[in-house]
């Protein structure tokens, strides 16, 4: 049997809301695997997409902050590319900068102009050329969709701070600004989706289409972009899963980005290296298969800059997640918050310190996990 090639694709900023009302990411829906309840590591792209490719958290990779690409622990966890490239891969990557992913492994990694490049053409391009050389070699391509995050940057980022009134009294209006932002990265998937067809792609390839973390439009005060807290609107993803031999299917139990890369090599029967760090994520593929298995505890950590203009060295913010509840542990000043998503999905109503059981028990798995270093 001939191996699959991996075409990934990733809509940075991309919120799941969003994608639920569009009738473009609905018809990817209806082809695919759907994970409807995806949590990512970190609510911002670096250490979010490090988690990605490395299958663990950064609280042992190393890469838990947006300061920390470099200190990657990169003889210790083994990438998803680098696995790829050593099985006869050809890896090509096309990012917003030098820091979103892990480098180690791809043949080709570049660096796109966010402001000036049409990334439509360019993924289109790069796609094609793939097509023509695929005959020789399985390729990998990661292609980084950034205009969601170049809009946010120019148009929140640059003008307010996470705490500026006007952000905030104007929903909206963010509301607004973000639904155009969407919009244009329907556009890009509807092409690119279309190109690949036309390509024959879709026939020998696994296809996947994700969000790093969500944006705010105004929901908590203070986090008036992404990165600051660990609320569902920057911490739920949408992940398509897609491939000729996968039946359409939407996983609704929790599962975390962690899981993305040893469900990816055990789908294209890849075994993972035993003398290598231990993943914290595990393989999806029988959930895929329609088997059941358990749902596991999702950890998320970010920076929160508070009164600053950049975020910490280090993360401030954590959280532990089931598909029912979430704790959130705001190291800053040392208080909790916990809320029954089932009862409040929009984290309205903070019920830590009134007896509720599951507060202990996501207290104790989060100190675990805070507590685990490599």
């Amino acid at each position: 049997m001939t191996k699959k090639n991996l075409i990934m694709i990733m809509i940075d900023g991309g919120r799941l809301d969003y994608a639920l009302k569009s009738k473009i990411f609905s018809k990817i829906k209806s082809n695919s695997v759907f994970l409807s309840q995806s949590i990512t590591y970190g609510p911002h792209t670096i250490a979010a997409m490090h988690a990605v490719f490395s299958g663990s958290y950064g609280t042992r990779t190393g890469t838990n902050s947006y300061w920390s690409t470099f200190k990657f622990k990169k003889n210790q966890f083994k990438t998803l590319t680098e696995y790829l490239h050593e099985n006869d891969y050809y890896t090509q990557a096309d990012v917003i900068n030098q820091l979103v992913i892990p480098k180690q492994g791809f043949d080709e990694f570049v660096v796109h102009d966010e402001n000036n490049d049409d990334l439509t053409s360019r993924h289109k391009e790069i796609l094609h050329n793939l097509s023509i050389s695929s005959n020789k070699n399985n390729f990998f391509v990661y292609l980084h969709y950034s205009n969601i995050h170049t809009g946010i940057k120019n148009e929140v980022l640059d003008v307010y701070r996470n705490h500026s009134k006007e952000f905030f009294e104007n929903v909206d209006k963010n509301k607004k600004r973000y639904s155009r932002l969407f919009q244009k990265a329907e556009n890009y998937i509807e092409s690119i989706l279309d190109e690949i067809k036309k390509l024959q792609l879709d026939k020998n390839s696994l296809i996947i289409i994700m969000s790093d973390h969500g944006v705010s439009t105004g929901e908590k005060f203070g986090e008036h972009a992404y990165g600051a807290f660990c609320y569902d609107y920057t911490l739920r993803t949408f992940t398509y899963f897609l491939a000729n031999d996968l039946s359409q299917l939407e996983i609704k139990q929790q599962t975390r980005t962690i899981d993305f890369m040893p469900t990816i090599l055990d789908y294209l029967k890849i075994p993972i290296e035993q003398n290598c760090n231990k993943l914290d994520g595990i393989s999806l593929l029988p959930l895929i298969n329609g088997e059941s298995i358990p749902e596991n505890y999702a950890f998320t950590e970010t920076g929160h800059p508070l009164y600053e203009k950049s975020p910490p060295k280090e993360p401030n913010v954590k959280s532990i997640r089931t598909s029912k509840w979430k704790l959130i542990f705001n190291e800053y000043d040392n208080s909790k918050e916990l809320y029954n998503l089932e009862a409040d999905p929009y984290e309205k109503t903070n019920i830590i310190d009134t007896g509720e059981s599951m507060e202990e028990i996501l207290w104790k798995e989060l100190q675990i996990i805070m507590n685990t270093h490599d």
